[in-house]
């Protein structure tokens, strides 16, 4: 077991044999490169069955807003198959209550740099965007997979069959040993908890496991993969512990305030309020917006103009 002493009077942060990869950052460093295309395209195979995907080929992961001084986008990994079909795949930690308008913003940007000025036909390729969220939309849910496409209201009709997003919410998964549990099942709990597993398990077993595995497995990182990835989870626990903080202070405040109008609206306000300061706080660290609005579950317009309170 791997250990970082980023203090003597902390204590140090635990690294497991295997990456978590639900962060960002190491999905991409998991799914997102040359050397696991084959991985890439078994997992997009197994979220839409229908699709025949033999191959797939990465491409830009950033990408400009046409409008002047618009909110430019980064996506976590891009790609597309052998006959044009364009993968956007997101994961999102934290909870997130707008993370489906931000996929139909995002989407639309790879819609646009499909279409030069003066095109008229209106013919961009197919796109899937595809969420993997480690919280639960759908709440005591246990279906996982969750697919939307623009149909019409009464009918079901069709708008375009060119647009489907997707989306896995990997804490309803049922244990993959459960005698009801499914493909998606195994693959949401794997998702979930493989920076706790110690070796790759009976039931997680094949030719997708045994790249995932391989892939995610920290002792084939290069050594400032690892430093990043220590500083990582050092940063992630440092705000756990000021979220809980917080949460607990707004709780306390909550309850007193909810005792003069209501107890529940006073938690609400409470827990609010703790979020709000442990934003501040993050960004008075130097975090960034971006990583502030992740953290905390709060929009990022929110996040920017709590920045200017903080300078």
């Amino acid at each position: 077991m791997l250990t970082h002493n980023q203090n003597s009077l902390e204590q140090p942060v635990r690294i497991g044999r295997y990456v978590n990869i639900l962060k960002d950052r190491w999905f991409k460093r998991t799914f997102g490169w040359d050397q696991a295309k084959r991985l890439m395209q078994l997992l997009l195979q197994q979220l839409i069955p229908e699709r025949s995907i033999r191959e797939v080929h990465f491409g830009p992961q950033e990408h400009t807003n046409p409008i002047l001084r618009g909110k430019d986008i980064r996506v976590d990994v891009q790609c597309t198959d052998e006959e044009g079909n364009l993968f956007i795949v997101e994961v999102q930690l934290s909870e997130q209550s707008t993370f489906y308008e931000r996929a139909v913003f995002n989407s639309s940007f790879v819609i646009q740099e499909q279409l030069p000025h003066g095109r008229t036909d209106w013919g961009f390729a197919p796109i899937y965007f595809i969420g993997i969220v480690n919280f639960s939309i759908h709440k005591k849910s246990e279906q996982v997979l969750f697919r939307y496409r623009l149909r019409e209201v009464e009918s079901g009709e069709p708008m375009t069959n060119r647009i489907e997003y997707v989306f896995l919410e990997v804490p309803n998964c049922k244990h993959p040993e459960a005698p009801d549990a499914g493909a998606l099942d195994r693959l949401c709990y794997t998702f979930g908890h493989i920076s706790e597993m110690t070796e790759q398990p009976q039931w997680a077993r094949g030719e997708f496991y045994d790249l995932l595995f391989k892939s995610a497995e920290i002792s084939n990182f290069a050594p400032e993969e690892l430093k990043e990835y220590i500083k990582d989870m050092t940063t992630e626990r440092d705000i756990k512990n000021q979220i809980a903080f917080a949460e607990n202070k707004g709780r306390l405040e909550g309850e007193q305030e909810g005792e003069r109008r209501g107890k529940q609206e006073g938690r609400e306000e409470g827990r609010e309020e703790a979020l709000v300061s442990t934003a501040m706080n993050l960004l008075r660290m130097g975090m960034s917006p971006d990583d502030v609005s992740r953290a905390t579950g709060l929009p990022l317009e929110d996040i920017k103009a709590l920045r200017g309170a903080c300078s």
